[in-house]
């Protein structure tokens, strides 16, 4: 017996149930580069980690800079109560997008992670935003 098959899979409505969990919470960064290329766009794209300098040297199109401890009731008053936000830091070894996505749930928002962040951005060969056009910071 290998290590794969040691401990038996999961019955099929427990994978079900483990994998829309999972989706629930988080997204892929092909997924998101799909939606922005076709125009449905129906959720807010937050940058959550770095500097304005950094936001400005590399960043998603149409991402708004909001470090997640910028993340405050009042801030995120400025949009619906309905609205999806979807987070994302530098990549796998961040924890921003995690801290960020908490944040917005413990303030009632719906929110999902961008698996993969800025690393996995590039990992797929995605175009970056030219310019910092959408931040919410100013020198």
């Amino acid at each position: 017996m290998s290590s794969v098959t040691a401990i038996p899979a999961a019955s099929a409505p427990e994978v079900i149930s483990h994998f829309s969990r999972r989706l629930s919470v988080e997204t892929d960064c092909s997924d998101v580069n799909a939606a922005m290329n076709a125009g449905e766009v129906d959720f807010v794209l937050l940058h959550v980690v770095g500097s304005q300098e950094s936001f400005a040297r590399r960043h998603l199109p149409n991402a708004i800079h909001l470090p997640h401890k910028m993340i405050t009731a009042d801030m995120m008053s400025k949009w619906p109560d309905d609205t999806l936000f979807v987070v994302y830091c530098a990549g796998p070894h961040c924890n921003g997008a995690d801290r960020a996505a908490l944040k917005l749930a413990q303030l009632g928002l719906a929110v999902k992670i961008m698996i993969g962040g800025l690393t996995g951005w590039e990992d797929e060969g995605l175009a970056f935003a030219e310019n910092a056009v959408g931040s919410l910071r100013r020198c």
